[in-house]
């Protein structure tokens, strides 16, 4: 009877010149589980069908695009430095996503979406946010694909284990006897984020059918909710980061992010309520 959690010795599946990643596969459902959440959320607040997808061909290539940024951002040295190589910096299939940056510029690119679809943006932030905390969710399992994003040694009995891992190759290294090596058990801290993640989404559900919050309201809470337990994460991971002021800068991050959902949560309560959705026939014109 197995006493803690198993990972994979295998996180990617080449089949010739194309190479099928878990890593990826979970980024994927997260994107397609979100978008369809969305669209019926937008559907309920007036939104025309389709207009999530509409509007995630923009954000999605955008929050891609930014969590590999804020990865690289943070984590230079495996790129720039010492035995790094820059051209890696670009391959996103091996992992490595920052959700700060994902977000920031996911925003960024569902706001030009909006605009370009009709939409109102903060009825889309609302409709979406449920969705994403969900991705999140989702996105973390293929931390556990990678063997990677682990806390402290642990014997309990939902610890994982973790294999020495080849990141280029996407499995693990094995000894002279063709066994994977294992480093051992750890605390699973993407475990908890995905569950806390999960958790975030059936309360943001739940706010929104038993409160009248005014637009934008409800992705505010998501913005200061998620990071209030990344910190928690924060403090139990165990890998290389960044420290500032004796902590690492992700836990400043979160501190910053929460701050701005607070703010966010007060500028959109003093907003007047909209009065009808924007429909396709009013469109907000793309200049000015």
């Amino acid at each position: 009877m197995l006493t803690y959690i198993p990972s994979p010795t295998v996180g990617a599946i080449h089949l010739g010149p194309l190479t099928i990643r878990g890593y990826a596969l979970c980024i994927l459902a997260g994107i397609v589980i979100a978008v369809w959440l969305t669209q019926v959320r937008l559907v309920h607040r007036g939104g025309k069908p389709g207009q999530a997808l509409d509007v995630a061909t923009w954000a999605v290539p955008f929050g891609i695009i930014g969590g590999r940024l804020y990865h690289v951002i943070t984590s230079p040295d495996a790129y720039f430095g010492e035995g790094g190589h820059p051209i890696d910096a670009l391959k996103i299939w091996h992992g490595g996503l920052g959700i700060w940056g994902a977000v920031a510029l996911g925003a960024l690119g569902a706001w030009l979406g909006c605009r370009r679809h009709g939409v109102r943006f903060l009825d889309f932030a609302d409709a979406a946010a449920p969705g994403v905390a969900i991705a999140q969710a989702l996105g973390r399992w293929g931390n556990w694909f990678n063997n990677e994003i682990y806390g402290a040694p642990s014997t309990d009995p939902w610890a994982v284990q973790i294999h020495q891992w080849d990141t280029l190759a996407g499995r693990a290294v094995t000894d002279t006897n063709g066994k994977a090596v294992v480093l051992g058990t750890f605390e699973p801290t993407f475990l908890y984020e995905s569950i806390f993640c999960l958790m975030l989404a059936i309360i943001l559900l739940l706010l929104d059918r038993r409160y009248a919050l005014r637009p934008g309201q409800l992705f505010a809470i998501y913005v200061a909710g998620y990071p209030t337990f990344r910190i928690v994460i924060e403090k139990m991971r165990t890998d290389e980061a960044h420290i500032i002021l004796g902590q690492r800068l992700n836990v400043w991050t979160s501190l910053a992010v929460f701050l701005i959902g607070i703010g966010l949560y007060v500028w959109a309560g003093r907003r007047p309520r909209a009065v009808a959705p924007v429909s396709q026939s009013e469109k907000i014109p793309t200049t000015s």
